[in-house]
């Protein structure tokens, strides 16, 4: 019998903190998974090694993404519109700073546009499941991640979401909750649904930990056509998560 060629994953906004992990994660593992990445400037392809697989695009750009996405297995998708500090803010004499999106980079054009350019251009090309990355709030319009700049970044990212789930496109779509630069594989994970868990004191989970189950999401047959709200419990609270498989056939929405 033939063994079947290793699956290649395109990840989306290899550049972004938690697409870095998440890149560096499929290429720790070359005996189940072939790594690429897609960023917006050579800047951040210089930032993840300037690896030959790591194409230089732009997702408002459809056409700039096809040489990427040609001959992938998989898509994992990590793209966010970013906003900035308005200049003049001085975090010494306290008060929120004020936030802007740059033109042309609003949640509208970047969390919707281009994530439907992406999946459009991943239908086309025949790719076999997406995995996208979003937040938790979606379900709350008033969410204050929707105030920043002005952006509606939650309503925007839901939309794209919905978009693939409409696509036919087998799905597995991640809403994380507050993202934590600390070590991953250490927590019991927690699923839900329509943002009951910011009801709880568990919001967060290490960026680390939604890069995981982002992956072993393309390994089980139990994640695809899935939506679910992903958070962690407190180090200590609960055994590790190790079994995927189970975590995935306990999710029951598929939106």
């Amino acid at each position: 019998m033939a063994i079947p060629p290793t699956p290649t994953v395109l990840v989306t906004g290899a550049g972004g903190r938690t697409g870095q992990i998440v890149y560096k994660k499929l290429k720790e593992r070359p005996d189940q998974f072939v790594a690429r990445g897609l960023v917006r400037t050579e800047e951040s392809k210089g930032k993840i090694g300037r690896a030959d697989d790591v194409y230089v695009g732009d997702i408002r750009d459809a056409g700039t993404i096809v040489p990427a996405i040609q001959g992938t297995d998989f898509l994992i998708i990590l793209t966010s519109a970013v906003p900035k500090v308005k200049p003049g803010f001085d975090p010494t004499k306290g008060g929120r700073p004020e936030y802007y999106y740059e033109e042309g980079a609003y949640p509208e054009q970047v969390d919707w546009l281009g994530q439907k350019n992406q999946i459009d251009a991943a239908k086309a090309a025949g790719v076999k499941q997406i995995v996208l990355v979003g937040s938790m709030g979606g379900t709350d319009s008033n969410h204050f991640l929707n105030s920043v700049g002005n952006g509606n970044i939650l309503v925007w990212k839901r939309k794209a979401e919905q978009y693939l789930a409409d696509s036919g496109i087998p799905y597995t779509i991640i809403r994380a909750g507050h993202l934590l630069d600390k070590e991953g594989g250490i927590r019991e994970l927690i699923v839900g649904k329509d943002d009951e868990i910011l009801q709880t004191p568990t919001r967060t989970i290490a960026r680390e930990d939604v890069a995981e189950v982002g992956i072993q999401a393309l390994l089980f047959e139990e994640s695809k056509y899935k939506a679910f709200d992903l958070a962690s419990k407190s180090e200590d609270a609960g055994p590790p998560t190790k079994d995927f498989k189970a975590l995935f056939a306990s999710v029951t929405t598929k939106f």
